[in-house]
């Protein structure tokens, strides 16, 4: 049949069209696009706002301005701009951007912004400078009562007063005497060394002498000859250091410590004041770590007052948060505990009596983000209506009554203090919270939330930023894990266009540890961007959370006790044995990745199963317990000297000569987490037995690679699974 030219040339338009707009749906990502240390990688996470809270006013902070959101009539109105700021301030006090503004007075009309050398309350109602001061902020902690700093400089704490006068709190400050800095190496939910009373007069702080504590001999390559730059580590079963609690009063000027005896083998943890600035509460633990005391002394005199609440368990107790006031009493605080099975809230009187117990039920109260005073309610968030959703609720404290505040979708409150808990969301009495939250079809929506009101106001809607490109295809089911009986979560990344009738290459990201949940209700199920890498390279990925990983309970959290790794792999197993299920995935090209824990199960889940896995890539992986940090370390396997027969059941050392696939070892020669004595033995162990690993090394990095290092490591990992399981 003849055609016109006309006719010929619209359909040479049309196929041109259609062509274009497939190649634009199949534009592919690159490391630079999905890795953290990407140049593009801001431009492919879903964008954000920021949002805090003036009193019961919210407030957008742009980079250039601040707009007030009144959470009753969701009017908005501009409150100042960065140039209103600058215009009062010298070139050196300039202030370049208000992203970060703080409104740290409910009842007044200041903002707080910094500029690295400069901290400064400006009033926009008045249009001046209210306050400023010089000095470094980069490690420090002011107190918005007092308007005085805290801060480490040389080794030795210091406060700096509103009026800029200097006092220095300690003269033998050095590496092994370490003030005002968190300890106990950052476990049980410790994450800064100083602790400002309510009312801005007194300072708490730690002290930890390391003196006794074996140094681990890291070294530096960058000078002439390389230098040895030796780190504080103490090993499971090793001498460990010893913390006491100091206190600095701002109008006595002088500095007493807490009469809590002998620190030997005891942690102190979960630093509060009471309300009156009076008092201090502390979780105390004993290194066995299976007896938790919540202690009280005098503020002033530093006397142990008593012991008033106290928790055992025959595996392991943790203590991750302090005890929490209730507002409007007191004499009353909230304490949480798992001491049920599950996290929960416990309301006490100061005298140690149990009220009542305010959560229960088979899942894990994550955080109480705050109070609503009206209302005499908690803001709680939990796993309630998902094992894998963070969910926020409204919780009568007169007779326990949850009222459900999001959509009961998704992971919410998505915005997280230096603390790792949520508080910032709610504003000053409580009525009002703002939600940032993901779900695995949302990239995030920010949504305005009253207390006692259905309608919620939306704040923001991020666009997908994915949009265009080949996207993979994610999934989320759940297995059996080894026990038959307990469901454990999986996510699942197909290739974009998937075909089911075809064989793929799979690798099993793992971690399977402790204090980690890797599969959750956020966007793309919070598949990690070297997924889709990897998927649109013609993988399939599959993540699962084991027993042993956080937020299902203390059972399930408990089951890996003093034998790390072996139950942990037999729940893996199950999953490879799913994945075997599977017509699409090819059972003789099976691969395994992780880092650090996941690292150790890589090597594990090789050398255990040296016929399922062809290729293995695992980053800082610890290979023996026994060279692992005191606190983790025996908290989960006790020590070598009283669980000598977990230690060598989980060592893999005597596993080298089981090796049989493809294995890379990847390290950063400065690791201070899990030190390179971990993977250079192994590596000895592999000569020794004539088995061939692989080895990278990155020289100056620590556990995790930084920046465009990342992007070099990724790619890395990426090229060993296409030359050895493709």
């Amino acid at each position: 049949m003849k055609t016109n030219p006309a006719s010929r040339w619209a359909t040479f338009i049309l196929a041109v069209l259609t062509s274009t707009t497939l190649m634009a749906q199949d534009k592919l990502f690159t490391l630079e696009d999905l890795n953290f240390g990407g140049k593009n990688y801001r431009n492919m996470t879903p964008q954000t706002k920021y949002y805090t809270w003036w009193g019961d006013i919210l407030v957008s902070t742009e980079r250039e301005g601040c707009v007030s959101i009144d959470p009753k009539t969701r009017r908005q109105q501009a409150l100042f701009t960065l140039a209103d700021i600058n215009s009062h301030l010298a070139e050196e006090e300039q202030v370049y951007r208000l992203d970060y503004a703080l409104f740290p007075y409910p009842d007044s009309t200041l903002v707080m912004v910094e500029n690295g050398s400069w901290r400064i309350l400006y009033d926009w109602e008045r249009k001046q400078v209210s306050w400023k001061q010089k000095g470094r902020f980069d490690a420090n902690d002011w107190c918005a009562a007092s308007r005085a700093t805290a801060y480490v400089d040389a080794h030795q704490l210091y406060v700096r007063d509103a009026n800029g006068k200097e006092h220095q709190l300690s003269t033998d400050g050095s590496r092994e005497i370490v003030y005002g800095q968190s300890v106990h190496r950052d476990e049980f939910g410790i994450y800064k060394g100083t602790f400002w009373s309510p009312d801005g007069q007194r300072l708490a702080f730690y002290r930890m002498d390391q003196s006794m504590v074996t140094d681990y001999p890291q070294v530096n390559i960058t000078t002439r000859i390389a230098t040895e730059e030796p780190d504080k580590y103490p090993m499971a079963g090793e001498t460990s250091h010893l913390v006491t609690v100091g206190v600095y009063d701002m109008t006595t000027q002088r500095t007493i410590y807490l009469k809590a005896g002998d620190p030997t083998d005891r942690y102190f943890t979960n630093i509060q004041w009471s309300p009156d600035s009076k008092k201090i509460y502390i979780f105390e633990l004993n290194r066995d770590q299976t007896d938790i005391e919540l202690v009280v002394y005098d503020a002033v005199s530093g006397n142990r007052e008593g012991v008033i609440y106290s928790e055992h368990n025959d595996r392991y107790a943790e203590p991750l948060f302090p005890i929490t006031f209730v507002p409007w009493d007191a004499n009353k605080f909230i304490l949480m505990s798992q001491r049920d099975g599950y996290n929960h809230l416990y309301l006490y009187d100061t005298k140690g009596k149990l009220i009542k117990q305010i959560t229960k039920g088979p899942w894990v109260t994550l955080d109480l983000v705050g109070f609503c005073r009206d209302r005499k309610s908690v803001v709680v968030l939990s796993t309630e209506a998902s094992d894998i959703q963070n969910n926020l609720y409204e919780v009568s404290l007169s007779n326990g009554k949850r009222t459900l505040l999001d959509n009961g979708r998704g992971c919410h409150a998505n915005t997280y203090q230096d603390d790792g808990r949520h508080t910032s969301i709610l504003s000053a009495s409580g009525k009002h919270l703002y939600d940032n939250y993901s779900e695995p079809d949302v990239p995030r929506r920010i949504e305005l939330v009253t207390l006692g009101r259905a309608d919620k106001h939306v704040l923001f809607d991020a666009p997908d930023p994915w949009k265009g490109y080949a996207v993979p295809e994610f999934s989320c089911g759940t297995i059996k894990a080894a026990d038959g009986v307990t469901d454990l979560y999986y996510r699942m990344v197909k290739p974009p266009h998937f075909d089911a009738t075809k064989k793929y290459p799979t690798v099993i990201y793992v971690y399977g540890g402790p204090h980690a949940r890797n599969v959750e209700a956020r966007w793309n199920y919070m598949s990690r961007g070297w997924e889709t890498y990897m998927a649109q390279k013609g993988y399939v990925l599959f993540i699962l959370d084991n027993r042993g990983s956080k937020d299902r309970g203390l059972a399930f959290e408990q089951a890996t006790f003093r034998q790390l790794g072996v139950v942990e792999t037999a729940d893996q197993m199950c999953g490879v044995d799913f994945l075997k299920s599977l017509p699409y995935v090819d059972a003789d090209r099976i691969g395994v990745h992780g880092w650090s824990f996941g690292g150790y199960m890589t090597i594990t889940m090789m050398t255990s199963h040296p016929d399922v896995f062809k290729v293995g890539v695992a980053g800082g992986p610890v290979i023996d317990w026994k060279w692992y940090e005191v606190m983790y370390g025996e908290r989960y396997m006790d020590t070598p000297q009283t669980n000598p027969e977990g230690y060598e059941k989980t060592s893999l050392i005597g596993k080298a000569k089981d090796l049989k696939g493809h294995l890379q070892i990847i390290q950063g020669l400065n690791d201070l987490t899990v030190v390179p004595q971990h993977c250079l033995s192994f590596i000895d162990a592999c000569i020794k037995a004539g088995t061939q690993p692989d080895f990278f090394v990155y020289p100056g990095e620590p556990h995790n690679m930084r920046g465009q290092k990342s992007v070099h490591l990724h790619e890395r990992i990426t090229q060993y699974f296409e030359d050895y399981l493709k």
